[in-house]
């Protein structure tokens, strides 16, 4: 990645001995050889995803050849997307859009700038998207993490289990990361304890440490990570059904919990009746809330009540300026 954006950001050619000295990963070569094996099969792997590199003279009175990426080949037309695609690729930018990797593209651009490689202003110039912290995965354990299960390697680091107490030493071979209601967190195998565990990442300390052989760590087969952080969050119990009305090509989020559906013509829109599983029945009322008019509960009478209290609040909230309540 930090070769693409190297070669994205610049229209002139690079050589391979300013790449070298610019591109995140290659001055850590222990000398030209090893620098050189690096470089032709980061070349060779980025032909074979279609990255279309080319390669020229690097300057006008130079015979030492260069690389770029052809931008008008590179960039994608124009992409129509659906709804739930697109709630995808938005999910997959917030993560992108994370402090650690922002950090290492502006780096990559400075670096570039030193060597006096004319950076391309438009790919400098772009604006990175304010989201909130929680939801782009800006826990600084996150990437140290994701790198410890990629690698298959055991990890070291210091958790606590609240806010209030004192953090604890822990050894885990972690299986994977995964998201539940706006929270991250850690499945693995808690090896001081030999049992399965989650950790919260919020509350795991900034040095995480990768020990033992890459490839040792792997997830057991028939394991549901989501299903281990369901359980010890409580929310995996189910403690009732709702019948809610939602419109055609609307609410994907609840259709998505719903185990059952059926077609039905309501208020002049055509839409479905789903049966959602419940296990918070206050996020329930929420979430169906906040798809207004697109869902409608039919029963029970008590969540259909709560929504829409939850609505007339709401509704009677002042606005300001900026269209949001004061809240």
């Amino acid at each position: 990645m930090n070769l693409v954006i190297a070669l994205l950001s610049t229209r002139q050619f690079l050589t391979a001995e300013k790449i070298r000295d610019s591109v995140a990963g290659y001055n850590e070569s222990a000398n030209y050889e090893a620098f050189s094996r690096m470089f032709e099969r980061d070349k060779n792997e980025l032909r074979d995803l279609g990255v279309p590199l080319e390669t020229g003279l690097a300057g006008r009175f130079s015979t030492v050849e260069g690389y770029r990426i052809n931008r008008n080949a590179y960039e994608l037309p124009d992409v129509d997307l659906t709804s739930e695609e697109s709630a995808a690729v938005a999910v997959a930018v917030q993560l992108w859009e994370s402090p650690e990797l922002i950090s290492a593209a502006q780096s990559a651009l400075l670096k570039l700038r030193a060597a006096g490689v004319q950076v391309d202003s438009e790919v400098s110039a772009a604006p990175v998207t304010a989201i909130p912290a929680r939801t782009r995965g800006s826990e600084p354990a996150l990437g140290k993490l994701l790198a410890a299960v990629d690698a298959g390697r055991a990890v070291h680091f210091q958790h606590r289990g609240a806010l209030n107490e004192p953090f604890t030493e822990r050894t885990v071979e972690p299986w994977g990361v995964v998201t539940h209601n706006g929270k991250w967190y850690l499945v693995g195998h808690d090896v001081d304890r030999d049992a399965v565990r989650t950790f919260r990442l919020s509350r795991i300390g900034d040095d995480v440490r990768e020990f033992g052989p890459a490839g040792s760590v792997h997830k057991p087969e028939g394991v549901d990570l989501r299903e281990v952080v369901d359980r010890v969050t409580g929310s995996g119990v189910v403690t009732g059904t709702a019948t809610v009305w939602v419109a055609d090509g609307r609410a994907h989020e609840l259709r998505r919990l719903a185990t059952s559906s059926s077609d039905r013509r309501l208020t002049d829109r055509d839409g479905s009746v789903l049966a959602i599983p419940v296990r918070s029945w206050e996020w329930t009322a929420r979430l169906i809330a906040g798809h207004g008019l697109d869902a409608l509960v039919l029963d029970p009478p008590d969540l259909r009540a709560e929504v829409v209290a939850k609505l007339r609040a709401a509704a009677a909230s002042p606005v300001t300026s900026n269209g949001q309540g004061d809240n």
